[in-house]
């Protein structure tokens, strides 16, 4: 077994070369990782690491501080999700001192750990974990957190808090209207918005001055479990053939107006425009 000395030095190391991968500049996310133990939110060993497409059994700490996703759920593929990913969505984020973030599909709270780290004393951190087990090693891992607070249920709900900041860590193939209604003037929300099963992309949007059109635009391709809701297939297909080509990369704008032909992606009263804001 490690000390903690030991421990504390290699997940500063494992900061700097997350950081450095994901090409983060911000010194206060590098710092909260190198903050905060992912053997603490991992459980007891065995741990299982995905490599290769499948799962490594390991007892050995240093095999958690890599690029990996890391095992909450083997049987269902539900993992802590790849350290590089999150440190590049926080920094696009930019969460500061004293804001709100709702954290949407939170998982064990190894990055909802990250964003309280973020927001400081005067933030707060709400989490949305709809697997009742998953949500109580959540609330006993952030237990010592007195800016967090987790709930066990779905966070597609009308009732939300307002919010500077909404991290969803779910796929979803819309940017749900409670999600927007949500959101402070300014405030910025970053989902996977994909069809279940298929690849997406992180869409970044910022709730911009005007009610009809708002900042957006896709980050990088990603792959996340579906977040729990009604199902339509039709829009799903629809998105799926959206990510057939690279148009995705074009959109800058979402919008609630009447659609013209810089429509990329259209939903119940939104759409998503190649066309700035």
């Amino acid at each position: 077994m490690m000390s903690n000395a030991s421990n504390a030095t290699l997940r500063q190391k494992f900061a700097r070369e997350i950081c450095a991968q994901a090409g983060v500049r911000d010194a206060r996310i590098e710092q909260a990782f190198a903050e905060t133990p992912r053997e603490e939110f991992a459980g007891p060993p065995p741990w299982f690491v995905a490599s290769f497409g499948s799962y490594v059994e390991t007892r050995d700490v240093v095999d958690l501080y890599r690029d990996c996703l890391v095992a909450i759920d083997p049987a269902r593929g539900v993992n802590i999700g790849e350290p590089a990913l999150h440190a590049r969505c926080m920094q696009e984020l930019a969460p500061r001192e004293g804001e709100t973030v709702l954290h949407i599909g939170a998982g064990v709270g190894y990055y909802t750990a990250m964003l309280a780290r973020l927001v400081g004393a005067t933030g707060k951190v709400v989490g949305y974990e709809i697997d009742p087990g998953i949500a109580a090693r959540a609330r006993t891992n952030l237990r010592d957190c007195a800016n967090v607070r987790i709930e066990a249920r779905s966070g597609i709900a009308p009732d939300l808090p307002e919010a500077d900041v909404i991290y969803v860590n779910a796929g979803a193939i819309e940017p749900y209207a409670c999600w927007r209604a949500a959101l402070r003037p300014g405030g910025r929300l970053l989902f996977p918005l994909e069809a279940p099963g298929a690849v997406g992309a992180m869409l970044l949007v910022q709730k911009g001055a005007s009610a009809a059109r708002w900042p957006a635009r896709f980050l990088f391709p990603v792959a996340f479990i579906a977040c729990e809701a009604a199902r339509d297939a039709a829009a799903e297909r629809r998105l799926a053939e959206r990510f057939a080509d690279e148009s995705w990369r074009k959109v800058r704008s979402l919008r609630f107006d009447a659609r013209d032909e810089a429509c990329w992606l259209a939903g119940d009263g939104w759409w998503l425009s190649t066309d700035p804001p």
